[in-house]
């Protein structure tokens, strides 16, 4: 048929075929107005992002206060998360829908059966061993020595366990817990301690600090290019990712694309302008913007979809679980992880 013809006079065709297609166009337009309001029904009115006292979270800030995530709720909220524990309770009991959080973490939650998924990598990296004893720079020179590390049995810890384990150095260092970054650095400023394992901005705001105090630490040891030994790849660490809850997934999978897509163009902004990054993220993550500012170069903040990432995810996981395999929930996680 030819729909562009003109009818020929007294044709049916008004009355009959064209009818018949008016009216099950109309059905079908009915039919559909269901569908419809769902999805507006599904509008979000307001969603809170949550993210660690570290670098990532300087992307959530300033994605949220430059207003690109707009297309995504009404309100759009950033939380810090302060400790793995508070992460994980909120991510488990649904408080928390969309969280910035450990590689490690996710691949335990996806293991157990939480239907959580990784969605994209924030951050290639951001673990430094800082120290106030100029002659520690490389990990040959923790021999002997002391070192403090916070979050035990989180993903810090794990990782500098395996790069002592890949130098034959497990029972040559001393390694002392801490229970959070900022008490490291409390122990390093006040002299109790000399070298600790710190992410960004933790390690920037500690040499600051010291520096306004006639103290030096220093940057010693890039962790990432230690793990880059131990994998054989580039000195790549995958260490955290915005993780989906199920209920968000269930309930506003048209939120996800203009989500990651606010964080992309967010990271690119945050790595190109660390001083503007630093306007919106010292007070949410309650450092001074010079900290933040200075932290970002150090950072290596990224916004990597998670199915992309996976080689570099795999070799992480497979590193951790050699001497941890619980922490990952006893096996590499498989599809289900990956958003």
């Amino acid at each position: 048929m030819n729909l562009f013809a003109k009818p020929e006079k007294n044709s049916s065709t008004l009355n009959g075929i064209d009818r018949r297609s008016l009216l099950r166009t109309a059905a079908t337009a009915a039919l559909a107005l269901p569908f419809v309001s769902r999805v507006n029904a599904a509008t979000l009115d307001e969603l809170v992002l949550y993210g660690p006292p570290a670098g990532p979270s300087i992307t959530l800030a300033y994605a949220v206060g430059a207003g690109l995530l707009r297309d995504v709720a009404e309100r759009v909220r950033f939380r810090i998360w302060r400790t793995p524990d508070e992460m994980r309770a909120g991510l488990t009991s649904g408080t928390m829908q969309a969280v910035v959080m450990p590689v490690t973490a996710a691949a335990n939650l996806s293991n157990r059966g939480f239907g959580v998924k990784l969605a994209n990598v924030m951050t290639n990296g951001l673990l430094y061993v800082i120290s106030t004893n100029p002659e520690i720079r490389s990990i040959a020179d923790l021999s002997g020595r002391e070192i403090t590390v916070p979050f035990p049995n989180d993903t810090p810890a794990l990782v500098f366990d395996a790069v002592l384990a890949h130098h034959g150095l497990a029972d040559k260092v001393k390694v002392s817990r801490s229970g959070s970054p900022i008490e490291a650095i409390q122990l390093l400023l006040s002299g109790r301690i000399e070298t600790a394992l710190v992410p960004e901005p933790a390690a920037t705001a500690a040499m600051i600090k010291a520096s306004s105090t006639s103290k030096t630490v220093h940057r010693a040891i890039d962790m990432q290019k230690e793990w880059g030994a131990v994998t054989g790849l580039a000195a790549i660490m995958p260490q955290a990712g915005l993780a989906l809850a199920p209920a968000f997934l269930r309930d506003y999978p048209e939120r996800i694309a203009p989500l990651l897509a606010g964080l992309e163009k967010a990271t690119a902004e945050v790595v190109a302008n660390p001083a503007a990054a630093a306007g919106h993220a010292a007070s949410a993550l309650e450092l001074p913007w010079p900290v933040i500012e200075k932290s970002v170069p150090f950072s290596n903040l990224v916004a990597t979809p998670a199915a992309r990432a996976r080689p570099e995810i795999e070799a992480l996981l497979e590193a951790i679980a050699k001497t941890n395999a619980p922490m990952i929930g006893g096996k590499l996680p498989d599809d289900t992880l990956y958003l």
